[in-house]
């Protein structure tokens, strides 16, 4: 499936279910944009039209390999992703689409979207997709339509799927639930290699790198690498039977590339064979259906013009410490009405 990046874009009045689809599976980056805007937009009227057209290329998708890569802030994630998907499209050939999620201000709700500016040579590739998107109020580091976007990008034709989170915290493993392989990359020189990752994020990891290996850092890295690797033994057995490995990596040698390539081609077959691969993603789409089915539910809940009125009444009265909060909840799900 080639990818076709000089297609024009379809002009909004003329978009439908039927011919953003198509060209989609025909590899239109353009209309790849514009179903990611689609599906992104809390515009009412947009939303059953991205129900339809999720259902529309659902058939085409599930045939990439979905790396998450995660770390600290200042850990060269943008810095990797350019070097690594780079190696994968100049020397393995593959196409690559990365989703970069921008943490989104809890004051004016707005995002840079910068990781186009960081990824400048990615960008220009033909074999490249690169997309920023506002992490909004989702937690866990991903923008609230990571899932559905990654299934748009397999459907036109994307072999690799990156997804770069906003960094490492408390929330930061919700993408776990969406990829294969989730990487962990980590710093030489910011204090103990092992304190600066939560034990938490390190079991989820499928690989860990040591990012920055190059020049004064080239031994420090292997020193990181090595006490990484002797804490890994103290980790419990990985139900996906992969041993995760730490490997160094710097983004000025493709040796390194090569080398991540192989351990994630690796994680990939072993995970086949022992079929953990397919349970896993399984288990991935009956969590996206119970995590729809709870947003629905909250929306229908609060849509409610009495419920609307008796949360105001509420808060009025927890203003004015008449009630506690828990107390006013429980009376406004004590007399909700279930919607038929």
């Amino acid at each position: 499936m080639s990818i076709n990046p000089k297609i024009p874009a379809i002009k909004p009045q003329n978009i439908t279910v039927e011919n953003l689809s198509n060209q989609i599976i025909e590899g239109n980056k353009v209309a790849l944009a514009q179903g990611i805007t689609r599906i992104e937009s809390k515009a009412p009227h947009h939303i059953q039209f991205a129900n339809d057209l999720i259902t529309k290329i659902l058939p085409y998708a599930g045939k990439a390999v979905r790396i998450g890569i995660t770390g600290v802030p200042g850990v060269g994630k943008s810095t990797f992703i350019e070097s690594f998907g780079t190696y994968c499209t100049d020397v393995l050939q593959k196409k690559v689409a990365v989703l970069a999620i921008d943490p989104s201000s809890s004051v004016s709700k707005g995002s840079i979207l910068g990781d186009k500016t960081r990824m400048e040579t990615l960008v220009k590739n033909d074999l490249a997709f690169v997309r920023p998107s506002p992490s909004g109020t989702t937690l866990g580091g991903v923008a609230k339509n990571t899932r559905e976007a990654i299934l748009l990008c397999e459907a036109a034709g994307f072999e690799v799927i990156i997804i770069e989170t906003v960094g490492v915290g408390q929330s930061e493993t919700l993408v776990k639930g969406m990829v294969d392989f989730f990487l962990l990359l980590n710093i030489t020189g910011a204090g103990d290699e092992l304190q600066g990752i939560k034990r938490g994020i390190m079991e989820m990891a499928d690989g860990i790198i040591i990012n920055k290996a190059d020049g004064d850092n080239a031994k420090k890295a292997i020193f990181a690498q090595k006490e990484l690797e002797r804490a890994l033994h103290y980790f419990p057995i990985n139900p996906s039977g992969w041993i995760p490995k730490v490997l160094t990596y710097s983004s000025l040698n493709y040796e390194k590339a090569t080398d991540v390539w192989q351990m994630i081609t690796e994680f990939v077959e072993t995970t086949q064979a022992n079929q953990y691969f397919f349970k896993n993603r399984n288990q991935q789409n009956q969590v996206w259906f119970t995590e729809t089915l709870k947003e629905g539910v909250l929306q229908r809940f609060y849509a409610d013009e009495t419920i609307q009125k008796a949360v105001e009444i509420a808060l009025e009265l927890i203003k004015n410490n008449q009630i506690s909060p828990f107390t006013a909840a429980k009376n406004i799900l004590d007399g909700w009405v279930k919607p038929t």
